[in-house]
């Protein structure tokens, strides 16, 4: 029986060209034809969205097949030359890597895959993972690629997953706009959702598959199957040739990344976090039209941030008040000397609604008219029956919220890869 190898490659494209997935699509015709024989989709593992030194997405890719014991050094070998000759090697935050490992998937290596999407590792820890494990590493500039190439390989799927099919252009068109036809895309949003997701902006009419920047994406369907997007596909009309496409299984829309911190004071800068607590101030708008408020428990407060790129988002933060328990889901800032840590929402999970108490002046006697304040400390007096009551206090008045509990998410031009939209809840696998 031909070994199974597992091939992580990570850090191939930078902020002006490349992509890593591309560069699993040209793997895909070119092991093939060695004769090798794919085990699974080819993996798209969406890495920490927060770690400061990520290009894009943050997305490494691991390939999984069967290849003969003879072939094994033309597969790596191919791979390596195709990972070369894809990569911007000429851009210093870029550090291309190849990690192959043989045989099953160690738990050691799931769990070093998981710290990498949730947390930040190091390169001298991804060294001890490949040395424990003997996973074979190529570094084609930098080492600080290995870590993402040996999470790609860790992260298995076997929870809750995706699927995406990525269309490909041609290189004679990627330096002009993307030719989709926006119809064919609302018209495949109709037929395939809510199996597939995210393909349209329902605030702004955004259309959603297609990105913007000179990488050979041309565009990309999201959905819970193979079989949706295949169909999604065969909907879609591009007024343009697409090179390739191919399906990945991925960990999009999933919440990979967040998780529950025990304390305000544990949520730590460039790792995602799921923090409860109470709002201690209310929400504020501040230049810009980011909306931002307090969040505490016992270990301490810090800032939550609803950016404007959020859009209604906002709305629903802003009805929050002083007391009310939250769920604030994200990734954490590191602060500055004039601010602490902040935490970026990406959604919010209201648990519990305080009573909204309003202060208002009490009523004449006589007229019923609101009284207006005598001055400090000197109560309060009816302007047009010219009583004055030394004694009167403001009235608390109760308000009812117009926020209900539940899920709160931006729409879906504002989601990360990695977030789950509110079309999943209840689809997970």
């Amino acid at each position: 029986m031909s070994p199974v190898l597992h091939v992580g490659i990570d850090d191939t494209d930078s902020p002006r060209m490349g992509c890593t997935t591309y560069i699993a699509a040209l793997l895909v015709d070119e092991l093939t034809n060695l004769g090798c024989t794919f085990v699974d989709y080819p993996n798209l593992v969406r890495l920490n969205p927060n770690v400061p030194w990520k290009t894009r997405g943050n997305g490494a890719v691991c390939l999984r097949f069967a290849c003969d014991e003879e072939k094994i050094s033309s597969a790596m070998r191919t791979i390596v030359v195709i990972v070369k000759r894809n990569s911007d090697l000429a851009h210093k935050r870029t550090d291309p890597a190849v990690a192959c490992l043989r045989g099953e998937v160690p738990a050691g290596i799931t769990a070093f895959s998981k710290k990498v999407i949730r947390s930040v590792a190091a390169v001298r820890e991804a060294e001890k993972t490949a040395k424990k494990f003997k996973i074979s590493c190529i570094s084609l500039k930098g080492r600080r690629g290995i870590i993402g190439a040996i999470a790609a390989i860790g992260e298995t799927l076997q929870g809750d997953h995706t699927y995406e099919l990525i269309a490909y252009r041609t290189p004679q068109t990627r330096s002009s706009p993307r030719k989709v036809d926006p119809e064919s895309v609302l018209r495949m949003d109709r037929e395939t959702r809510p199996l597939t997701f995210n393909n349209i902006d329902p605030e702004t009419g955004r259309i959603l598959v297609t990105p913007r920047g000179r990488d050979p994406i041309l565009y990309g369907i999201r959905g819970e199957n193979p079989d949706i997007v295949l169909r999604g596909h065969g909907i879609v009309k591009a007024n343009e040739d697409v090179e390739r496409w191919v399906i990945f299984r991925t960990n999009h829309g999933t919440d990979d990344h967040l998780s529950q911190v025990p304390s305000v004071a544990e949520a730590l800068p460039h790792r995602p976090a799921v923090v409860t607590g109470k709002v201690s101030t209310m929400p504020h708008t501040i230049p810009g039209g980011h909306v931002i408020f307090e969040l505490r428990d016992g270990s301490g407060a810090i800032d939550c941030a609803a950016y404007e790129p959020t859009g209604s988002f906002r709305d629903a933060v802003r009805k929050l008040v002083v007391g009310d328990l939250v769920e604030a889901y994200g990734g954490i800032r590191k602060g500055t000397k004039k601010y602490g840590h902040t935490l970026n929402l990406e959604k919010i999970k209201v648990m519990d609604l305080a009573q909204d108490i309003r202060f208002e002046n009490p009523r004449c006697s006589k007229c019923g008219k609101r009284m207006e304040s005598a001055g400090r400390r000197q109560g309060f007096r009816c302007r047009k029956c010219r009583i004055e009551d030394t004694t009167a206090r403001k009235i608390p008045i109760a308000v009812e919220r117009e926020l209900a509990l539940g899920m709160y998410l931006p729409p879906p031009r504002a989601h990360r890869h990695l977030t789950k939209p509110i079309t999943r809840y209840g689809r997970e696998k």
